[in-house]
Formats: C-alpha cells, structure tokens, sequence
C-alpha cells in the first residue's frame, strides 16, 4: 500500500460538508505520485492545503542534515501543485544557521521564500539535538544565527497572500471555532485560506456559510456573513495515523464545535469508523 491508496480510502469515507487536511509530508514521500496528490487535493471535501518542510536551498546544506532531497525536488512538486491545483496553499519550513551553512547558503534559502512567497512560513533557528550528527558541529555565532533568522523573518513579512483586490469577495467558508479573543469565529474555504467572522450567531459554528471580505491582513481575511446554508456539518473528527516507518501524515478535519449531541455522537461514531479503517490499511502496508 502506498500513501494515495490510504488517502483515497478516507476519502471515500469523508461525509458531505466535512473537510479533511492533508498534514505534513517530506518532498520524497510524495514525488512519485504528484497526480494522485493533486488529485486528491482537488476533491471538494478535501482542502487546497500542503504543508512541505525544504528546511534549507541549498543543496549543501540538506546534503549535510541528511535529507533525502535537494531544492529541485522541493520545487518540482510546488511548482506541479500550484500548476495542477487552483489556488493550493502551500507551507513550508526553514531552518536558519544550521552549522555548516555559509552565507551564500542562506542567500538560497531567501530566494526560495521569494520565488515562492509562501503565505505560511514557520522560521526556526538552528537548535543542536542531543545525541544527533549535528549537535557535535560547531555552531555559528549566535549574533549572526540571529541575524539570519530575523532576515528571513522579515521577508516574510514583507509579502501577504491576501491583497486588496480581496476585498468586497465573496466566498463559501467552513465555521470551524472560536478565536482566541473570543469575539470572531475561526473559518475556512477551500484552499484553507483563514477568515474571521464576528460570532454574532453562534448557531452557524460548524456550518457552511457565505461570507463576504471586509479587511485584509498578513495572516488572515475578516469577513461579514452574507449567507447562513441550512446544510448542518458533521465532524469527523482527527485522524493521526503512520504509514509504516516513513509515510507519517496527518489527516485532520479543521471542525471544532458541534451545535447539537446527536451530531456531535455521529462525529465520534464517524471518527472511530475511520480510526479502524486506517488501523485495517496499515496493517496491510
């Protein structure tokens, strides 16, 4: 069994209105089967949403943490999914100031941001691991790590997905929780872009809504309801599971709240179905 075999069968198991988000994976894990992937990106209960750690551009430098890839690898399967799937949002992680990286090496890594722009950048300095290869490198200065780290955290910021010409849009977005300052709901549309809504009815938790773009921001949309859809979502809950020793993913349903028992019951039900069908897939791997 190979990783799309697993994702299809959850997907045929994916109840209408809930939508599941394929986690993180390493390029090599999935470059033999970029049309699978994108196929199942594309499926409607299936969020536009990739998260691809390249952690350096420079092939130096993932030649010396022991990646199974190089940059190429990386970029061929961003470029096949921003080719093959609309509007796919893609993440990805760095690491900055690994031991054995030069200048030049990190100048890689910045053009990679800035071809890609990527709207969901998680920075990381370099931090030695007891007991790993690395750790008994010598480290670069921590005024230059920094430097580094702040470089790249800054060009980060000087780009943003969501433009003005978002504005006054309007789109179908899932209600999935409250915000951490208690006054907005948290939602999504398809491509797992994030909205803010004012939790002005707490009956459309958990429902499909149409919303319309009011402001702008690095990291989110605000937005106003325009169109509450009867069509009530079921959860189904999240699944973590490995496929075998190297294929980890993480399949997670973005919905938080339920507005009545009975659903929230199906939503367990649902999700020991699928727990035991994936626990059946594996053992099959």
């Amino acid at each position: 069994m190979v990783l799309p075999d697993l994702l299809k069968a959850v997907v045929h198991v994916i109840p209408e209105g809930c939508m599941m988000r394929l986690g993180m994976t390493n390029p090599p894990y999935i470059l033999d089967f970029l049309d699978e992937i994108a196929d199942i990106l594309n499926h409607p209960r299936v969020y536009s949403f990739l998260h691809i750690p390249v952690q350096s551009g420079s092939d130096a430098v993932l030649r010396d943490m022991n990646r199974e890839y190089n940059s190429a690898d990386f970029c061929r399967v961003v470029d096949f999914m921003l080719h093959n799937v609309p509007n796919v949002y893609i993440a990805t992680d760095f690491i900055c100031a690994f031991p054995t990286e030069t200048i030049e090496d990190f100048e890689e890594s910045m053009q990679l941001v800035l071809k890609y722009r990527f709207p969901s950048l998680f920075i990381n300095q370099f931090y030695p691991r007891k007991g790993t290869p690395a750790a008994r490198l010598k480290k670069i200065a921590t005024t230059e790590a920094r430097r580094r780290t702040a470089a790249m955290s800054s060009l980060f910021r000087s780009y943003t997905r969501y433009g003005s010409d978002r504005l006054g849009t309007e789109y179908d977005v899932l209600v999935c929780e409250w915000a951490t300052d208690k006054v907005h709901f948290v939602a999504h549309n398809k491509c797992y872009e994030h909205f803010l809504l004012p939790c002005d009815d707490v009956s459309i938790l958990g429902q499909v809504v149409r919303v319309r773009v009011t402001g702008v921001g690095k990291f989110h949309m605000n937005a106003e309801l325009v169109v509450r859809s009867r069509s009530e979502v079921t959860c189904a809950g999240q699944l973590c599971n490995s496929v075998g020793a190297h294929l980890r993913q993480i399949c997670e349903n973005c919905l938080c709240r339920l507005e009545s028992p009975p659903n929230a019951f199906m939503g367990v039900l649902l999700s020991a179905f699928v727990a035991s069908l994936l626990y059946f897939l594996l053992q099959m791997h």
